[in-house]
């Protein structure tokens, strides 16, 4: 009989309750609140995304780590790229842009509003990411076009805590989710779902969980769930972070900070 080793998952960090509490019941941003009840109109610029907001309501969200209206639209064929790509260069955004092919027959009002309500989500948590910088908001006139649906942002402030939370509960190591990724040593691997696999065929030690997601053409928050499910089951480990990602890593998290200038120093001795 041939004896199959497997290369064990990594450690389980500790999970905090108090922090967990804080997570799951604390609020998202204490801005976007109060522009909610001063029911304003403008753009809500953050260290991660944009928010639009249209009477204090969300109505466009903008991540660079979240795939935009116009991928998920195409990545699957709802529709081709140069339609989708002839109707952004008319409209301001993307909301309007799918307003446009609606209108002219080439999308149904349906499938837009699904795709919006993803991206939107999808971006915002993102956005809503703490941060090490505070946000700035822009009023702009009442009357935005391109609008598809409204959110209330007590809706989307409890998405984004309970997408927060999920991933906690996966796997409370959230090393992987913007680090370029690796397979890890692993001999035999566990049973996977169809998604996890193409996934895993697209680490390469180069892409991140967003660049895979937009590979795929899937929401950015669909892929963070199985990389961590996969970090979680040992088969994907963190590679070396980007310059600009270590970067920002290290001015948000002092305990990140300290230890780096704890391994200078004894490299250096």
């Amino acid at each position: 009989m041939t004896a199959v080793t497997t290369t064990p998952p990594p450690r389980l960090p500790v999970r905090d309750k108090a922090e967990a509490r804080e997570r799951a019941w604390g609020g998202v941003s204490p801005m976007l609140t109060r522009l909610a009840a001063e029911r304003a109109t403008g753009v809500l610029v953050r260290e991660r995304g944009t928010l639009h907001l249209a009477e204090g309501r969300v109505v466009h969200a903008e991540s660079p780590a979240a795939p935009g209206l116009g991928t998920l639209l195409t990545a699957h064929g709802t529709l081709d790229a140069d339609t989708w790509r002839q109707a952004a260069d008319e409209a301001a955004e993307p909301p309007g842009a799918g307003l446009l092919l609606v209108g002219r027959g080439r999308l149904t009002r349906g499938a837009l509003e699904l795709c919006h309500l993803e991206t939107l989500y999808d971006a915002a948590y993102f956005a809503l990411a703490p941060s090490s910088t505070p946000g700035r908001f822009r009023y702009t006139s009442p009357g935005r076009s391109g609008a598809v649906r409204a959110v209330p942002v007590a809706a989307l402030e409890h998405e984004t805590l309970r997408r927060r939370d999920l991933l906690h509960r996966i796997w409370p190591d959230p090393a992987t989710d913007e680090a370029p990724l690796l397979r890890a040593d692993t001999v035999a691997l566990p049973a996977l779902t169809a998604r996890q696999r193409a996934v895993l065929h697209l680490v390469d030690g180069v892409r991140t969980a967003p660049e895979i997601a937009r590979a795929m053409g899937r929401p950015a928050f669909h892929t963070l769930v199985d990389v961590r499910r996969l970090a979680a089951a040992g088969v994907l480990v963190r590679g070396a972070l980007k310059p600009a990602e270590a970067a920002r890593i290290e001015t948000t998290d002092p305990d990140i900070t300290l230890l780096k200038r704890l391994r200078d120093a004894l490299e250096s001795l």
